[in-house]
Formats: structure tokens, sequence, C-alpha cells
């Protein structure tokens, strides 16, 4: 949804534009303008539509994958089955109901177990998937609902593209999902993507649906400099398209900042909501005090 415009003079303004150009390095002098970013207040437990589909999600996912890879994450090993699946269920309970999963981080029968204590509609799952072809892709979607336990899986988005040509390098995939969608095996599908390149051209495809972007004011673990995914991510928005943002925090670098980031993501307008990875429910509990926080500090 668009941020209201706030009611500043015109120098405050400019002010304000000058700032979401060098956050980061005010990020690094501890010198962050809280008053140039307060807003509305926004909260974990927003209900937001999201993209063409308008498939219903939280503002904050839960997330399963701050580093994931092989099968595994911080998230699983650290809590392990029934700690993530219980984090789930607790977010739930305190109003977050988009879960995101992964293929690559092994956390499919960690939803499966939740799903046992929360109705399957009351939730929204996102998965990914590395499927290339037409015959992967039907393999992975079958796979994946057994492993979750559903008949349908809400978002099913592209893992972590980084060729440029991934829309031609993947279309048979993408012919499945597409497919999918019309059978309702998913509501919408999309890419994430970790190269500005690839970016630039799922900002470009009219079979993007949903982007899964990295996007934070330090310009840790992103596509670019903030300014320049910000110019992509405008042009996703003006497209209609949904953008679920990641690396909030830096996939973890920027937890001791965690106040600055939340408010300068939210303050840009530019995603619908955001996925971060807790990995206690300590950890989850704080996030939810922090998101409405953060966006009104002054």
């Amino acid at each position: 949804m668009p941020r209201p415009q706030s009611p500043l003079p015109q120098c405050h303004q400019m002010q304000r534009r000058h700032f979401l150009k060098t956050s980061a390095a005010l990020l690094a002098m501890n010198q962050f303008p809280h008053h140039l970013y307060a807003g509305p207040q926004k909260n974990a437990q927003d209900r937001v539509l999201l993209g063409p589909a308008k498939v219903p999600v939280s503002r904050l996912a839960m997330g399963t994958g701050t580093n994931g890879v092989g099968g595994s994450s911080n998230q699983t090993k650290k809590l392990g089955f029934k700690g993530v699946s219980e984090l789930f269920r607790a977010a739930y309970d305190q109003g977050v109901f988009f879960w995101d999963s992964a293929d690559q981080y092994g956390s499919h029968p960690h939803l499966k177990e939740a799903l046992k204590t929360v109705s399957r509609e009351k939730v929204t799952i996102l998965s990914k998937t590395h499927a290339v072809t037409a015959a992967e892709m039907r393999a992975d979607l079958d796979r994946f609902r057994k492993e979750i336990g559903t008949d349908y899986i809400d978002i099913v988005l592209l893992h972590c593209m980084m060729d440029d040509d991934w829309d031609q390098r993947r279309k048979g995939a993408m012919e499945v999902l597409e497919e999918a969608k019309q059978k309702g095996i998913i509501k919408t599908k999309g890419v994430s993507c970790h190269t500005l390149g690839a970016l630039k051209t799922a900002a470009k495809s009219p079979w993007v649906e949903v982007d899964l972007a990295r996007f934070n004011p330090a310009g840790v673990a992103m596509d670019d400099k903030p300014e320049v995914v910000a110019a992509v991510l405008k042009q996703m928005k003006a497209a209609g398209k949904g953008i679920i943002g990641m690396k909030v925090l830096g996939a973890g670098k920027l937890r001791t900042k965690a106040d600055e980031a939340i408010q300068w993501h939210l303050a840009q307008g530019l995603t619908d909501c955001f996925t971060i990875g807790s990995e206690s429910r300590a950890e989850m509990e704080d996030l939810l005090r922090k998101i409405p926080a953060a966006s009104t500090r002054g």
C-alpha cells in the first residue's frame, strides 16, 4: 500500500529525500535521522493484499532461512523440528499468518507440523523452487505439497535468480507454474532475485506477479546500492507487482540496528510486506514490538 505523504515543509521533504540516499553512511556514523522517516504506525499483523492476485498476507512473514542452504537453515538447525513449528504457531497466535519457507531451507516438514494446530485456510504459505524444466517444476509442486501437507501453496517463487535471462532459461518451469495457477494449485507466482540484472528482468516480465527483493539501508547482502534497487522496485510497483522485502536486517548483520533498518524499510513505501527469520520466540516477540515502534519513531 502506498504510504500517505507526511505534511512536512518543502525543505524538510528535500532533507528527507537526501537522507534516503545517504542512510548507509548515517548508519555507520550512528546518527540515523529517525524524525525524517517517522510515519503512520505499521504493525507486523497488518493485513495486506499482495500483488494482482490479492493474496492476503500479514505485513511480517515468519522467515525460516536467515541463512539457508542444502536443505537446512539457521532456524532448522538451531530450533529443530518442534522448535520451528512451535515458533510458527506462536507467531500465528499473535496475528502473523504469513509463513515463508523454501525447499533449500528444508522447512516444509516444520510447516506440516505447525498445520496440525492451525487451519490451513487461515495461513498464507510461500515456498521457493530451483526447478528449471517443466518436469522438475511438476515434481517439485507434487513433492512440496506432500511435504507441507496441503493441496495448494499460496505463493511459489523461482528461487535465487541471478542470470539476466532467467526468463528464457526457466520457461519450462514458468509455464508449469502458470498452469498450476489456473488449476488452483498455487494462487500466485514470481521470483526471488540475487543480482541487479535478474531484478531488472523481473520488473519487466509480465509473468512475474510477486518479487522477493533484498532491501535495506546499508546495502548489506543486496543486489546494488539502496537507491539503485529502489528505482527498480518503483518500476515493479508501477506495473502492479507485489513486492516482498527480504534481508531487511542484512541476513542478521544489522540486528544491532534493527530499529533503523526497519524504519527505513517501511518509510520507502516500496514493499508490501517483508520477511525476517527469527531464531527464538523471544526474538520474534521483540520484533513484533519493534515494528510499530520503529515506524513512528521521531
